[in-house]
């Protein structure tokens, strides 16, 4: 086998390399696979994952934005592995090439995780299941419920596509060079059906996105006092109540009435422009 030839991390990528044998053994026991499956690791870096996941499936596909790793990973484990050398956030995993499902696997940057997220729910129907390793706060936002100081628009776009579950933390020791935070490693698992009924399903994001801009005002207020106030009672929100406060289910109600307000998004205080990620972020 040629031997790996580590070069320094580069800053603009986000690299922190993991290099804990324990931890990689932790997720690779957590991911379980098996022969035959197809699983597609993000950002492979110097390969600690690759080479556990290898040692239990025949080949592996991944994905790897530095060329010089991703040459790197070619050289040593040859046709086992099928590299995509580019950004994740720019392949279509709509189309990917690979067989479906796949099980998706990752160390990911920190400052990429919340939209690597939502470009995978896009395609969730090929997912089996996602095990990711992300930084501590991002997984607590995304496990939070109502009311919780965490809670917010990732919560809320995260719990409607997946079942995620906390498997285990990880510290900064296990990453060269070590990050200035803690992490945690989640599985999730795409759900096939929605777990509430959305009549638009990108103006409840949009709904969601702007309530959460200004969290801890009264949702009547954070959504620019423009919203009917017969809507309210509709919908069984209490427009005093803080957008940090109502369910997901909430926000859904109130966004399959405003479809019937068509010039709703068009009222000046309605809120900020819409976002590129519905509901993310």
């Amino acid at each position: 086998m040629p031997k790996s030839t580590r070069h320094r991390p580069r800053k603009r990528f986000g690299q922190h390399f993991l290099h804990d044998p324990a931890v990689r053994s932790r997720i690779v026991a957590a991911v379980s696979p098996e022969p035959g499956q197809v699983i597609v690791e993000i950002g492979p870096g110097h390969g600690a994952l690759t080479d556990g996941l290898l040692e239990h499936v025949g080949h592996l596909w991944a994905v790897e934005i530095d060329r010089d790793l991703a040459a790197e990973l070619e050289l040593r484990h040859g046709p086992r592995l099928t590299l995509h050398p580019g950004d994740a956030l720019k392949v279509d995993f709509g189309s990917w090439p690979g067989p479906s499902p796949f099980r998706v696997v990752g160390n990911l940057p920190y400052n990429i995780a919340t939209p690597l997220i939502a470009h995978l729910a896009a395609t969730k129907a090929r997912i089996r299941d996602l095990h990711l390793m992300v930084q501590r706060e991002v997984g607590e936002r995304m496990l939070a419920g109502p009311g919780e100081p965490a809670y917010g628009r990732l919560s809320i776009f995260t719990g409607y596509h997946f079942r995620v579950e906390r498997l285990f933390p990880v510290g900064r020791g296990a990453f060269s060079p070590p990050p200035q935070v803690e992490s945690v490693v989640l599985r999730l698992e795409p759900k096939a059906q929605p777990p509430f009924p959305t009549g638009d399903e990108r103006q409840f994001f949009e709904l969601v996105f702007r309530a959460f801009h200004r969290r801890r005002k009264m949702i009547r207020n954070a959504l620019g006092g423009t919203v009917p106030a017969e809507l309210w009672e509709k919908a069984r929100i209490d427009p005093r109540a803080r957008p940090e406060t109502l369910p997901p289910e909430a926000f859904a109600r109130l966004a399959d009435l405003l479809s019937g307000e068509p010039d709703f998004w068009a009222r000046p205080g309605a809120g900020d422009p819409r976002p590129q990620v519905p509901g993310c972020g």
